[in-house]
């Protein structure tokens, strides 16, 4: 089947797939996009466990501030290569992590690899993605890998807010 540029530019764009990639998946879903982007989806998904052991050393720490300034988080996220902690995609996850720590008030980031062996309100990976709730942060956190092709780790986050006796420990993992 002969796959339009056109075609190949939108699933990119809604995707973040390379290229290649999205041509093949629309040839693997004989034109349909929303197949394709199902199948680039769960590549992406599976991707994570070929990176998964490599080490994440490199990284960023971001900060969120709450409307008001009462509630704030800080959360340190690593990846492999300081050029992936320079993309968008990077940055853009690193935000919405300390956006999901500000807002949900997770005690601990749990682990990658044990999906769904904590409570889901303490557990940050765990939890219901606040813009997504049909995903949970580790399928917001595979779909990045996917995009990037490295591996990422949250290695400890702080929330804060105002008046609050005890906020503000650290949560390491």
């Amino acid at each position: 089947m002969d796959i339009s540029a056109s075609a190949v530019k939108e699933l990119r764009e809604k995707t973040g797939a390379g290229i290649m990639e999205c041509k093949r998946a629309l040839q693997d879903a004989d034109g349909d996009m929303e197949k394709a982007a199902e199948v680039l989806r769960q590549k992406g998904l599976t991707k994570h466990l070929k990176v998964a052991g490599r080490t994440a050393n490199q990284g960023l720490i971001e900060s969120y501030i709450h409307t008001g300034g009462r509630i704030g988080a800080l959360v340190e996220l690593n990846c492999e290569t300081d050029f992936v902690a320079r993309t968008d995609e990077f940055r853009t996850l690193a935000r919405e992590i300390a956006m999901q720590v500000a807002s949900m008030d997770p005690k601990i980031v749990g682990d990658m690899g044990d999906e769904g062996a904590g409570n889901e309100e303490t557990v940050l990976l765990d939890q219901s993605y606040i813009r997504e709730p049909s995903k949970t942060m580790r399928d917001l956190i595979r779909e990045t890998i996917g995009k990037v092709g490295e591996n990422i780790q949250i290695s400890r986050f702080s929330r804060f807010e105002v008046g609050m006796s005890g906020a503000g420990q650290e949560s390491e993992e």
